[in-house]
């Protein structure tokens, strides 16, 4: 039974998309790794919980198989910012995100060396 689970998962992982832009981030990738962690000894690994190893397999394929999204369609596909899935995607780049660091940061230094003199109540305890 436990070469069944295992098969089950790897067909999962394989149809599970990676997606580039989200690199240390993405839930494939994720995946494919909590998979080979869970299953180090491959088929032959005894699952010391089968039940909720079931469970979780049925909640993933749910997920990959877009389930929750056709049972609960959408009128529109529209957003509360008005963004389209492909700004979302840019957005959420780990490219984008790592340039919002870097100019988090510098407003940040910029913050810190305005603040960093000292304010008129250190002048007033010393």
């Amino acid at each position: 039974m436990a070469a069944s689970r295992y098969r089950r998962f790897l067909k999962l992982c394989e149809e599970w998309p990676v997606d580039e832009t989200k690199r240390g981030r993405d839930l494939g990738a994720y995946l494919r790794q909590r998979v080979a962690q869970a299953f180090r000894e491959g088929e032959n690994t005894q699952v010391a919980e089968p039940e909720a190893c079931d469970q979780m397999y049925e909640s993933l394929a749910r997920l990959h198989s877009n389930y929750y999204k056709h049972k609960y369609p959408r009128p529109r596909d529209t957003s509360f910012s008005g963004l389209s899935l492909e700004e979302y995607k840019l957005i959420l780049s780990t490219d984008t995100l790592e340039e919002l660091k870097e100019m988090d940061k510098s407003m940040w230094k910029k913050l810190q060396e305005k603040f960093s003199s000292k304010g008129p109540e250190e002048n007033h305890k010393a």
